[in-house]
């Protein structure tokens, strides 16, 4: 019973899926399936399916050259069978129930499903195709009932609920294990009676049908809705290669001309070059009223997740979902998105006063729209700053950026050091696999870097694992990172904007959270924790980019070697909080949104999607037409099919975290071993082991404040 099934088992690898989609690029390049496709008719026997056995691979690493899309529904199926016969022998066990011979066993169940569940969940969002998207339609319905078929077994419940009532008796960290599995029985409907339990199985099978079906049209919008430019004189302020890039995709895609893809957020960071207007606001209205078949989807989606909660005793799904979070309350979420809310909408305000008379001195007649704020805001930032990111790009190389810059940091820090591993199997050409060592030399996992976009891949950057760390399995931890970077013509390089180094480093904070986990239990281990306390390690190892000591090693031009010159740092710098009104905007009003979709009480209609967001930021002050929200609710996968519904808020709120627990690094000597081991100790090392509050108290010596947060975002 392993987080990936507890979480939902084609979702869980995507949990992560919502760490900084603003930096998500473009989608040029097409995905290489992990093996060789095979249809139905000519499924692999039992002896030849390879996820029916632990890999050989070191740490059980997937042996990705071996998969076929029709290894996955014979191996769900077997995954499903043995898990089955695993908890009915928990559930009837004749032995009083004890804390090993229920809990424990638990833990252990499932394997098979586990192992399938996870490479399936991971690889649908890395090298999807047809056969993924029907695949997953057919067994998330399926996986929804088998994880009903558990939580609402009364024998089961029954031997919980008695280690749960006697706990005391139990270790710290079993304690912790009793309290997860009894909360996650209880809040799955173990103590409904059987008529709201067959009710609460048709919610669940069909909210697990809507969330595929929302993320199979999203996957369907990338693909369909394109802008095909035709004459290359309306790519004006663009680079060479960034024509060249938006030609190989027309290229690849069967069609003459430059293909324009989306990214998954509503702002498009093509439009920051573009000088065509009529072809920004083009691309911009795309952006922003795309994924319409998603319409349906979601307003079902809201009512069932209303009617949920109701069935289970909450005012509304927000209230459901943020009792077991460390924000606890919707009320405690709306203080502090509200609290920066007018401060976020001045700031874009004033922002856009300067934008404005950029405008008009660029001799512009028009008010300032959406489609504009890109474009004319590098103006005022290369005006502001003399910054020009074509001057800036070359000193970001992405393997300078990656070994130089992220490794250097890291083994500054925490001294572990790297090791490609060519001979590992990957699932594209691309990918690039290492393994991490610890300071003493020993292996301590493997770590896979997805960096480049293709047809096919998720928008935006994440984290996940393919094995768990766990004590108890004596497993290690095996983690990748994906990436959206544009991938460069043949045989130029990949140089980065400041941007994308940022992503680098905030996606390796999860990889470290996974890689440094010593924990006993797998449910309790590396990112297992609240959603509102996951992103805080991410977050944290962004600014160790800006770090002198790191931008120094990494920042340096990739055809002579030379360093940043310092007057461009200094821009580089000084401009890093440029557009804060703009971001912070955005960003809560997507936040807001979120909140305002799962308030709902059950039997709420609403009628029209576009209606409701314009009077649920109206409600708070943050309805601004230049600064729209970052994701709108068709494409807004981070709630309707990635895990964070009633948690888009958890970002600021684990900024908060991270701001503080930088800011007492600096101030106590910044870039050491000391101060990285303490980190890995207190935080990275305990996973949802013990009290996260308490986690931090333990590394910082009091709770944080918000007074860091306002300094970085430039909000003070």
């Amino acid at each position: 019973m392993r987080k990936t099934l507890i979480a939902s088992a084609i979702g869980a690898a995507l949990a992560l899926s919502a760490c900084s989609d603003d930096h998500k690029a473009e989608q040029t390049s097409t995905a290489a399936a992990p093996a060789k496709e095979q249809t139905a008719a000519a499924m692999p026997a039992a002896q030849d399916n390879v996820l029916l056995q632990k890999s050989p691979l070191q740490y059980q690493a997937p042996q990705f050259d071996k998969i076929t899309t029709a290894d996955y529904l014979p191996a769900f199926e077997q995954g499903i069978k043995e898990h089955n016969s695993e908890i009915e022998a928990i559930a009837n066990n004749s032995e009083a129930p004890t804390f090993d011979n229920t809990i424990v066993a638990m833990e252990k169940s499932g394997a098979l499903l586990t192992r399938v569940s996870t490479v399936f969940g991971n690889l649908s969002g890395l090298v999807s195709n047809d056969k993924y998207q029907k695949i997953e339609e057919e067994m998330a319905p399926k996986l929804a009932a088998h994880s009903d078929n558990i939580y609402m077994n009364p024998k089961l419940f029954a031997r919980v609920q008695a280690i749960y009532n006697n706990k005391d008796s139990l270790s710290k960290e079993d304690q912790r294990l009793a309290q997860f599995y009894y909360t996650n029985f209880v809040r799955a409907g173990a103590k409904l009676s059987d008529q709201d339990k067959a009710k609460l199985r048709d919610i669940n099978g069909e909210l697990a049908k809507l969330s595929s079906q929302f993320n199979t049209n999203i996957l369907n919008s990338f693909k369909n809705e394109t802008i095909l430019v035709k004459d290359k004189s309306e790519l004006a302020g663009l680079s060479d290669s960034e024509i060249a890039s938006l030609a190989a995709a027309a290229k690849a895609d069967g069609k003459d001309g430059y293909l324009i893809t989306l990214v998954n957020t509503t702002r498009q960071p093509i439009l920051g070059s573009l000088e065509n207007r009529e072809l920004r606001k083009k691309i911009w209205e795309t952006s922003a009223h795309r994924a319409k078949d998603n319409d349906p989807v979601v307003l079902k989606t809201v009512e069932l997740r209303a009617e949920k909660a109701k069935l289970l005793g909450y005012p509304n799904w927000a209230a459901y979902v943020l009792e077991d979070q460390m924000a606890k309350t919707p009320e405690a979420v709306f203080d502090i998105l509200d609290k920066l809310a007018p401060k976020a909408v001045a700031k874009a305000k004033s922002e856009a006063a300067d934008i404005q008379a950029e405008i008009k001195k660029d001799g512009g007649d028009f008010e300032l729209q959406p489609w504009d704020w890109a474009f004319y805001a590098e103006k005022v930032r290369k005006a502001k700053y003399d910054l020009d990111e074509s001057q800036v790009k070359p000193y970001f190389e992405f393997n300078t950026v990656l070994h130089d810059g992220l490794f250097y940091a890291m083994n500054k820090l925490y001294g572990i050091t790297f090791k490609e591993r060519k001979d590992l199997p990957v699932w594209n050409s691309n990918v690039m696999p290492f393994e991490v060592f610890d300071a003493d030399g020993k292996s301590i996992g493997l770590f896979y870097e997805d960096p480049y976009a293709r047809t096919g891949k998720n928008g935006g950057a994440w984290m996940s694992e393919w094995v768990t760390q766990s004590g108890l399995l004596g497993t290690h931890p095996v983690i990748y990172n994906a990436l959206n970077i544009p991938k460069p013509a043949e045989g130029q390089p990949t140089l980065l904007t400041f941007d994308e180094v940022t992503t680098m480093f905030h996606e390796f904070g999860h990889a470290l959270h996974g890689m440094f986990s010593n924990v006993k239990y797998p449910s309790l281990a590396g990112t297992a924790t609240a959603r509102d306390f996951v992103e805080f390690p991410s977050q944290f190892n962004e600014d160790w980019d800006i770090n002198p000591e790191v931008i120094a090693h990494y920042a340096k031009n990739y055809k002579t070697g030379e360093p940043i010159p310092k007057e461009l740092l200094d821009k580089v710098l000084a401009a890093h909080k440029f557009n804060q009104g703009f971001d912070t905007t955005e960003y809560l009003a997507a936040a807001l949104l979120d909140m305002e979709w799962h308030s709902l009480p059950a039997g709420t209609e609403v009628k029209d999607i576009e209606s409701f967001e314009h009077q649920a930021l109206a409600k708070h002050g943050i309805d601004y037409a230049p600064v729209p929200p970052r994701y709108k609710t068709d494409y807004f996968s981070h709630i309707f099919s990635g895990g964070y519904s009633a948690g888009y808020y958890a970002y600021l709120w684990t900024e908060v975290f991270a701001a503080d627990a930088f800011q007492y690094m600096k101030d106590n000597g910044g870039l050491t071993r000391e101060n990285g081991d303490k980190f890995r100790e207190n935080v990275l090392s305990k996973g949802n082991s013990q009290d996260l509050m308490q986690d931090y108290i333990n590394f910082r010596g009091q709770k944080p404040t918000i007074d860091a947060l306002l300094k970085r975002r430039g909000l003070n």
